[in-house]
């Protein structure tokens, strides 16, 4: 009997995480594209093509009524409307990790929580420390942000030597992270406001929560109105990319049918197939039974919640093309010969510092807190050492302080000072973070997962 039940413990254990498990393998997959982008837009930048890169993000396009329309640069585009889809998966994605995830308990939530809040305070106290007095301060938000494809793309080259929980413990401290990059753009990095959109932009959400609470499921209907409350907000004076935060809060959770419901439908449908008889030898179904996989394929659709088919549909394209498109975009920083002298900078010292120094300190001191005052525990399999190595890889902030740092600077000088920052801050956190999680790794992890595939 106890064989038995630990039989039936891993496969239910892996049904749980396999959503996360997903999530982990195609953030890390879209990490190498995102570092392929950024190479790429590097070289174009300083290479004798730089004015044709330059030219074409400043291609000016239009959309809109003719009476009406909004015209930006494709740059403008991207960093404006593209990134408002790549904010929307991310509010989903926070959704669903409080509602069935890693955040979903006080318990579990806790220590990912304070890791990413010391993650967060002690760079922005550093970069404020650096630049105070002056006019830079305004990228204190810039070193508050992990970059989760970035991080999870260097903890998955380290394989199986990384304990899984702790590659979980990154995503959701990640997450969080987001999350508060998120607040901060919304309250400290609009423009001048304009109430009448920002009370249309009140209605549009007070709409998408009514059609949520009133059981409308159609994705349509919350595509629609979303695209109308980005229109809204971008003129507003608040960020257009919060549309995409705000739409995935509105999105409903719940499905159009009940489990129970569902598993005994799927279950009478598969008795009503197993009864027909079809031609075996041409390997095709008669029409009875084509009939019920249609339902059954109608039945898998109506369990699955807007919130899930919203994410897995977008999930891909966003770390596929938004993300890499915004890199090759915003990561061609042309490097000046006086390069040292522009790292010496009160911005340069205040985004590395607070990457390299404030998130490790911030990581690991925050976390140690929630543990010492038993707020938290360690996760299972994960030691100090692997928190401390952890907090390393936090530094790598890339996409969100690259977005925070467009909207902090409108100075290209401030800016491109800020975006090679960054990139070496990004750089150094990254390779550090590998190399001491590689060395520090035991290597019976190894031996130990090596085993487990082969039971």
């Amino acid at each position: 009997m106890t064989d038995k039940k630990n039989s039936r413990a891993p496969s239910s254990l892996t049904r749980v995480l396999q959503p996360f498990q997903d999530f982990i393998r195609l953030e890390s997959a879209g990490g190498l594209l995102l570092l392929a982008c950024t190479v790429a837009a590097l070289l174009l930048a300083n290479s004798s093509l730089n004015h044709y890169y330059r030219a074409f993000w400043q291609t000016e396009i239009s959309f809109g009524i003719k009476s009406a329309p909004i015209s930006k640069s494709l740059l403008h585009w991207t960093n404006d409307g593209l990134m408002s889809i790549f904010f929307f998966v991310v509010g989903l994605e926070i959704k669903r990790e409080l509602l069935i995830g890693e955040l979903a308990s006080i318990k579990r939530a806790i220590l990912p929580l304070t890791a990413a809040l010391g993650g967060m305070i002690i760079p922005a106290a550093i970069f404020y420390c650096f630049t105070a007095g002056t006019d830079a301060t305004a990228g204190w938000g810039i070193p508050m942000a992990t970059d989760i494809a970035f991080s999870l793309g260097v903890l998955m080259l380290l394989g199986s030597r990384i304990p899984h929980q702790l590659k979980i413990f990154l995503a959701a401290f990640a997450i969080v992270d987001d999350l508060g990059a998120v607040l901060v753009i919304a309250l400290f990095y609009g423009t001048q406001i304009h109430w009448f959109f920002l009370a249309a932009a009140g209605l549009i959400f007070l709409v998408l929560l009514s059609a949520n609470w009133r059981g409308i499921l159609r994705p349509s209907v919350y595509l629609i109105l979303g695209v109308l409350l980005w229109a809204v907000l971008l003129e507003s004076g608040i960020h257009g990319t919060i549309a995409g935060v705000l739409l995935a809060v509105a999105v409903p959770s719940r499905s159009r049918i009940d489990m129970g419901d569902f598993i005994q439908r799927i279950q009478s449908l598969l008795e009503r197939f197993k009864l027909e008889k079809s031609e075996v030898h041409l390997k095709v179904l008669n029409q009875q039974q084509q009939s019920v996989v249609q339902t059954i394929e109608i039945s898998c659709h109506s369990v699955e919640t807007p919130l899930q088919r919203f994410e897995h549909k977008f999930h891909p394209w966003v770390t596929f093309a938004i993300m890499p498109l915004f890199a090759f975009a915003n990561a061609g920083v042309v490097f000046d010969s006086d390069w040292k002298s522009v790292l010496n900078t009160p911005i340069a010292l205040g985004i590395i510092f607070g990457l390299v120094i404030g998130k490790q300190v911030g990581i690991t001191l925050f976390s140690w807190l929630a543990v010492r005052f038993r707020l938290a525990i360690l996760p299972t399999g994960v030691s100090w050492k692997h928190i401390y190595g952890i907090s390393w890889l936090g530094g790598i902030g890339f996409t969100m302080s690259l977005f925070i740092a467009n909207l902090a600077f409108s100075n290209e000088l401030s800016l491109d000072i800020s975006k090679t920052a960054v990139l070496a801050a990004s750089f150094m956190a990254g390779s550090v973070g590998a190399l001491y999680l590689f060395f520090i790794s035991d290597r019976r992890t190894t031996a130990n997962a090596a085993a487990d595939r082969k039971e």
